[in-house]
């Protein structure tokens, strides 16, 4: 597959390796890859999305971020304020969403208004709240990126990093949260249509 100018993608299944070539189809036509031990079958996607179709990965995801386990049997929630305004309030909400059987805490440090003149967000300082709501509760916690700029500052302090609906088409800014080992929450933008969507998961992947 390298040979041929393609990158392989590996998704190890229960039954099943499946290697993913992505790339120019036409450089692999030509190549025996069904001869070759181990392979069972070469089979090309027809989905514009490839590394987020079932026919890529069929078994279903399960996404960790520290001992806890996302699509397994559990039901998760992750609650909290749409913006950190302050350090009291979020340790007292977050002893709330506690209390109440959440999994993570989510808070906005970065709140980026239709009027510039609104609150912005209290940024650092509000990742920095965020990580001691964690050391007090236990709970995880996770946080909105808007702008690339950001994306060193918000992996050192969330353990999820969130995708809002207004930034699903931030290709620049979804590819290069591909770079980084968190889970990221994908959310589903205005009039977006559900391959939208996974194509926008693709750029991640």
């Amino acid at each position: 597959i390298e040979a041929a100018g393609c990158k392989p993608h590996l998704s190890r299944g229960v039954e099943r390796t499946i290697i993913g070539a992505i790339g120019d189809e036409a450089a692999l036509r030509n190549l025996p890859l069904e001869i070759l031990p181990g392979v069972d079958q070469v089979m090309a996607i027809q989905k514009p999305y490839k590394m987020v179709s079932r026919e890529f990965k069929p078994d279903a995801s399960v996404i960790g971020a520290g001992d806890v386990l996302f699509g397994g049997k559990r039901l998760h929630v992750i609650a909290g304020p749409c913006a950190v305004e302050g350090r009291e309030m979020l340790l007292e909400t977050a002893r709330r969403v506690k209390g109440a059987g959440a999994t993570a805490l989510r808070g906005g440090a970065f709140k980026p208004r239709t009027s510039p003149y609104a609150f912005q967000g209290l940024e650092g300082e509000g990742l920095r709240f965020l990580a001691e709501a964690r050391e007090a509760t236990g709970l995880l916690v996770c946080t909105e990126i808007m702008d690339p700029r950001d994306l060193e500052l918000v992996d050192r302090y969330a353990d999820f990093i969130q995708v809002g609906a207004r930034n699903m088409s931030n290709f620049r800014l979804l590819k290069e949260l591909g770079t980084v080992r968190k889970p990221i929450i994908l959310k589903r933008g205005l009039s977006a249509t559900v391959k939208d969507l996974l194509l926008s998961a693709e750029y991640i992947v």
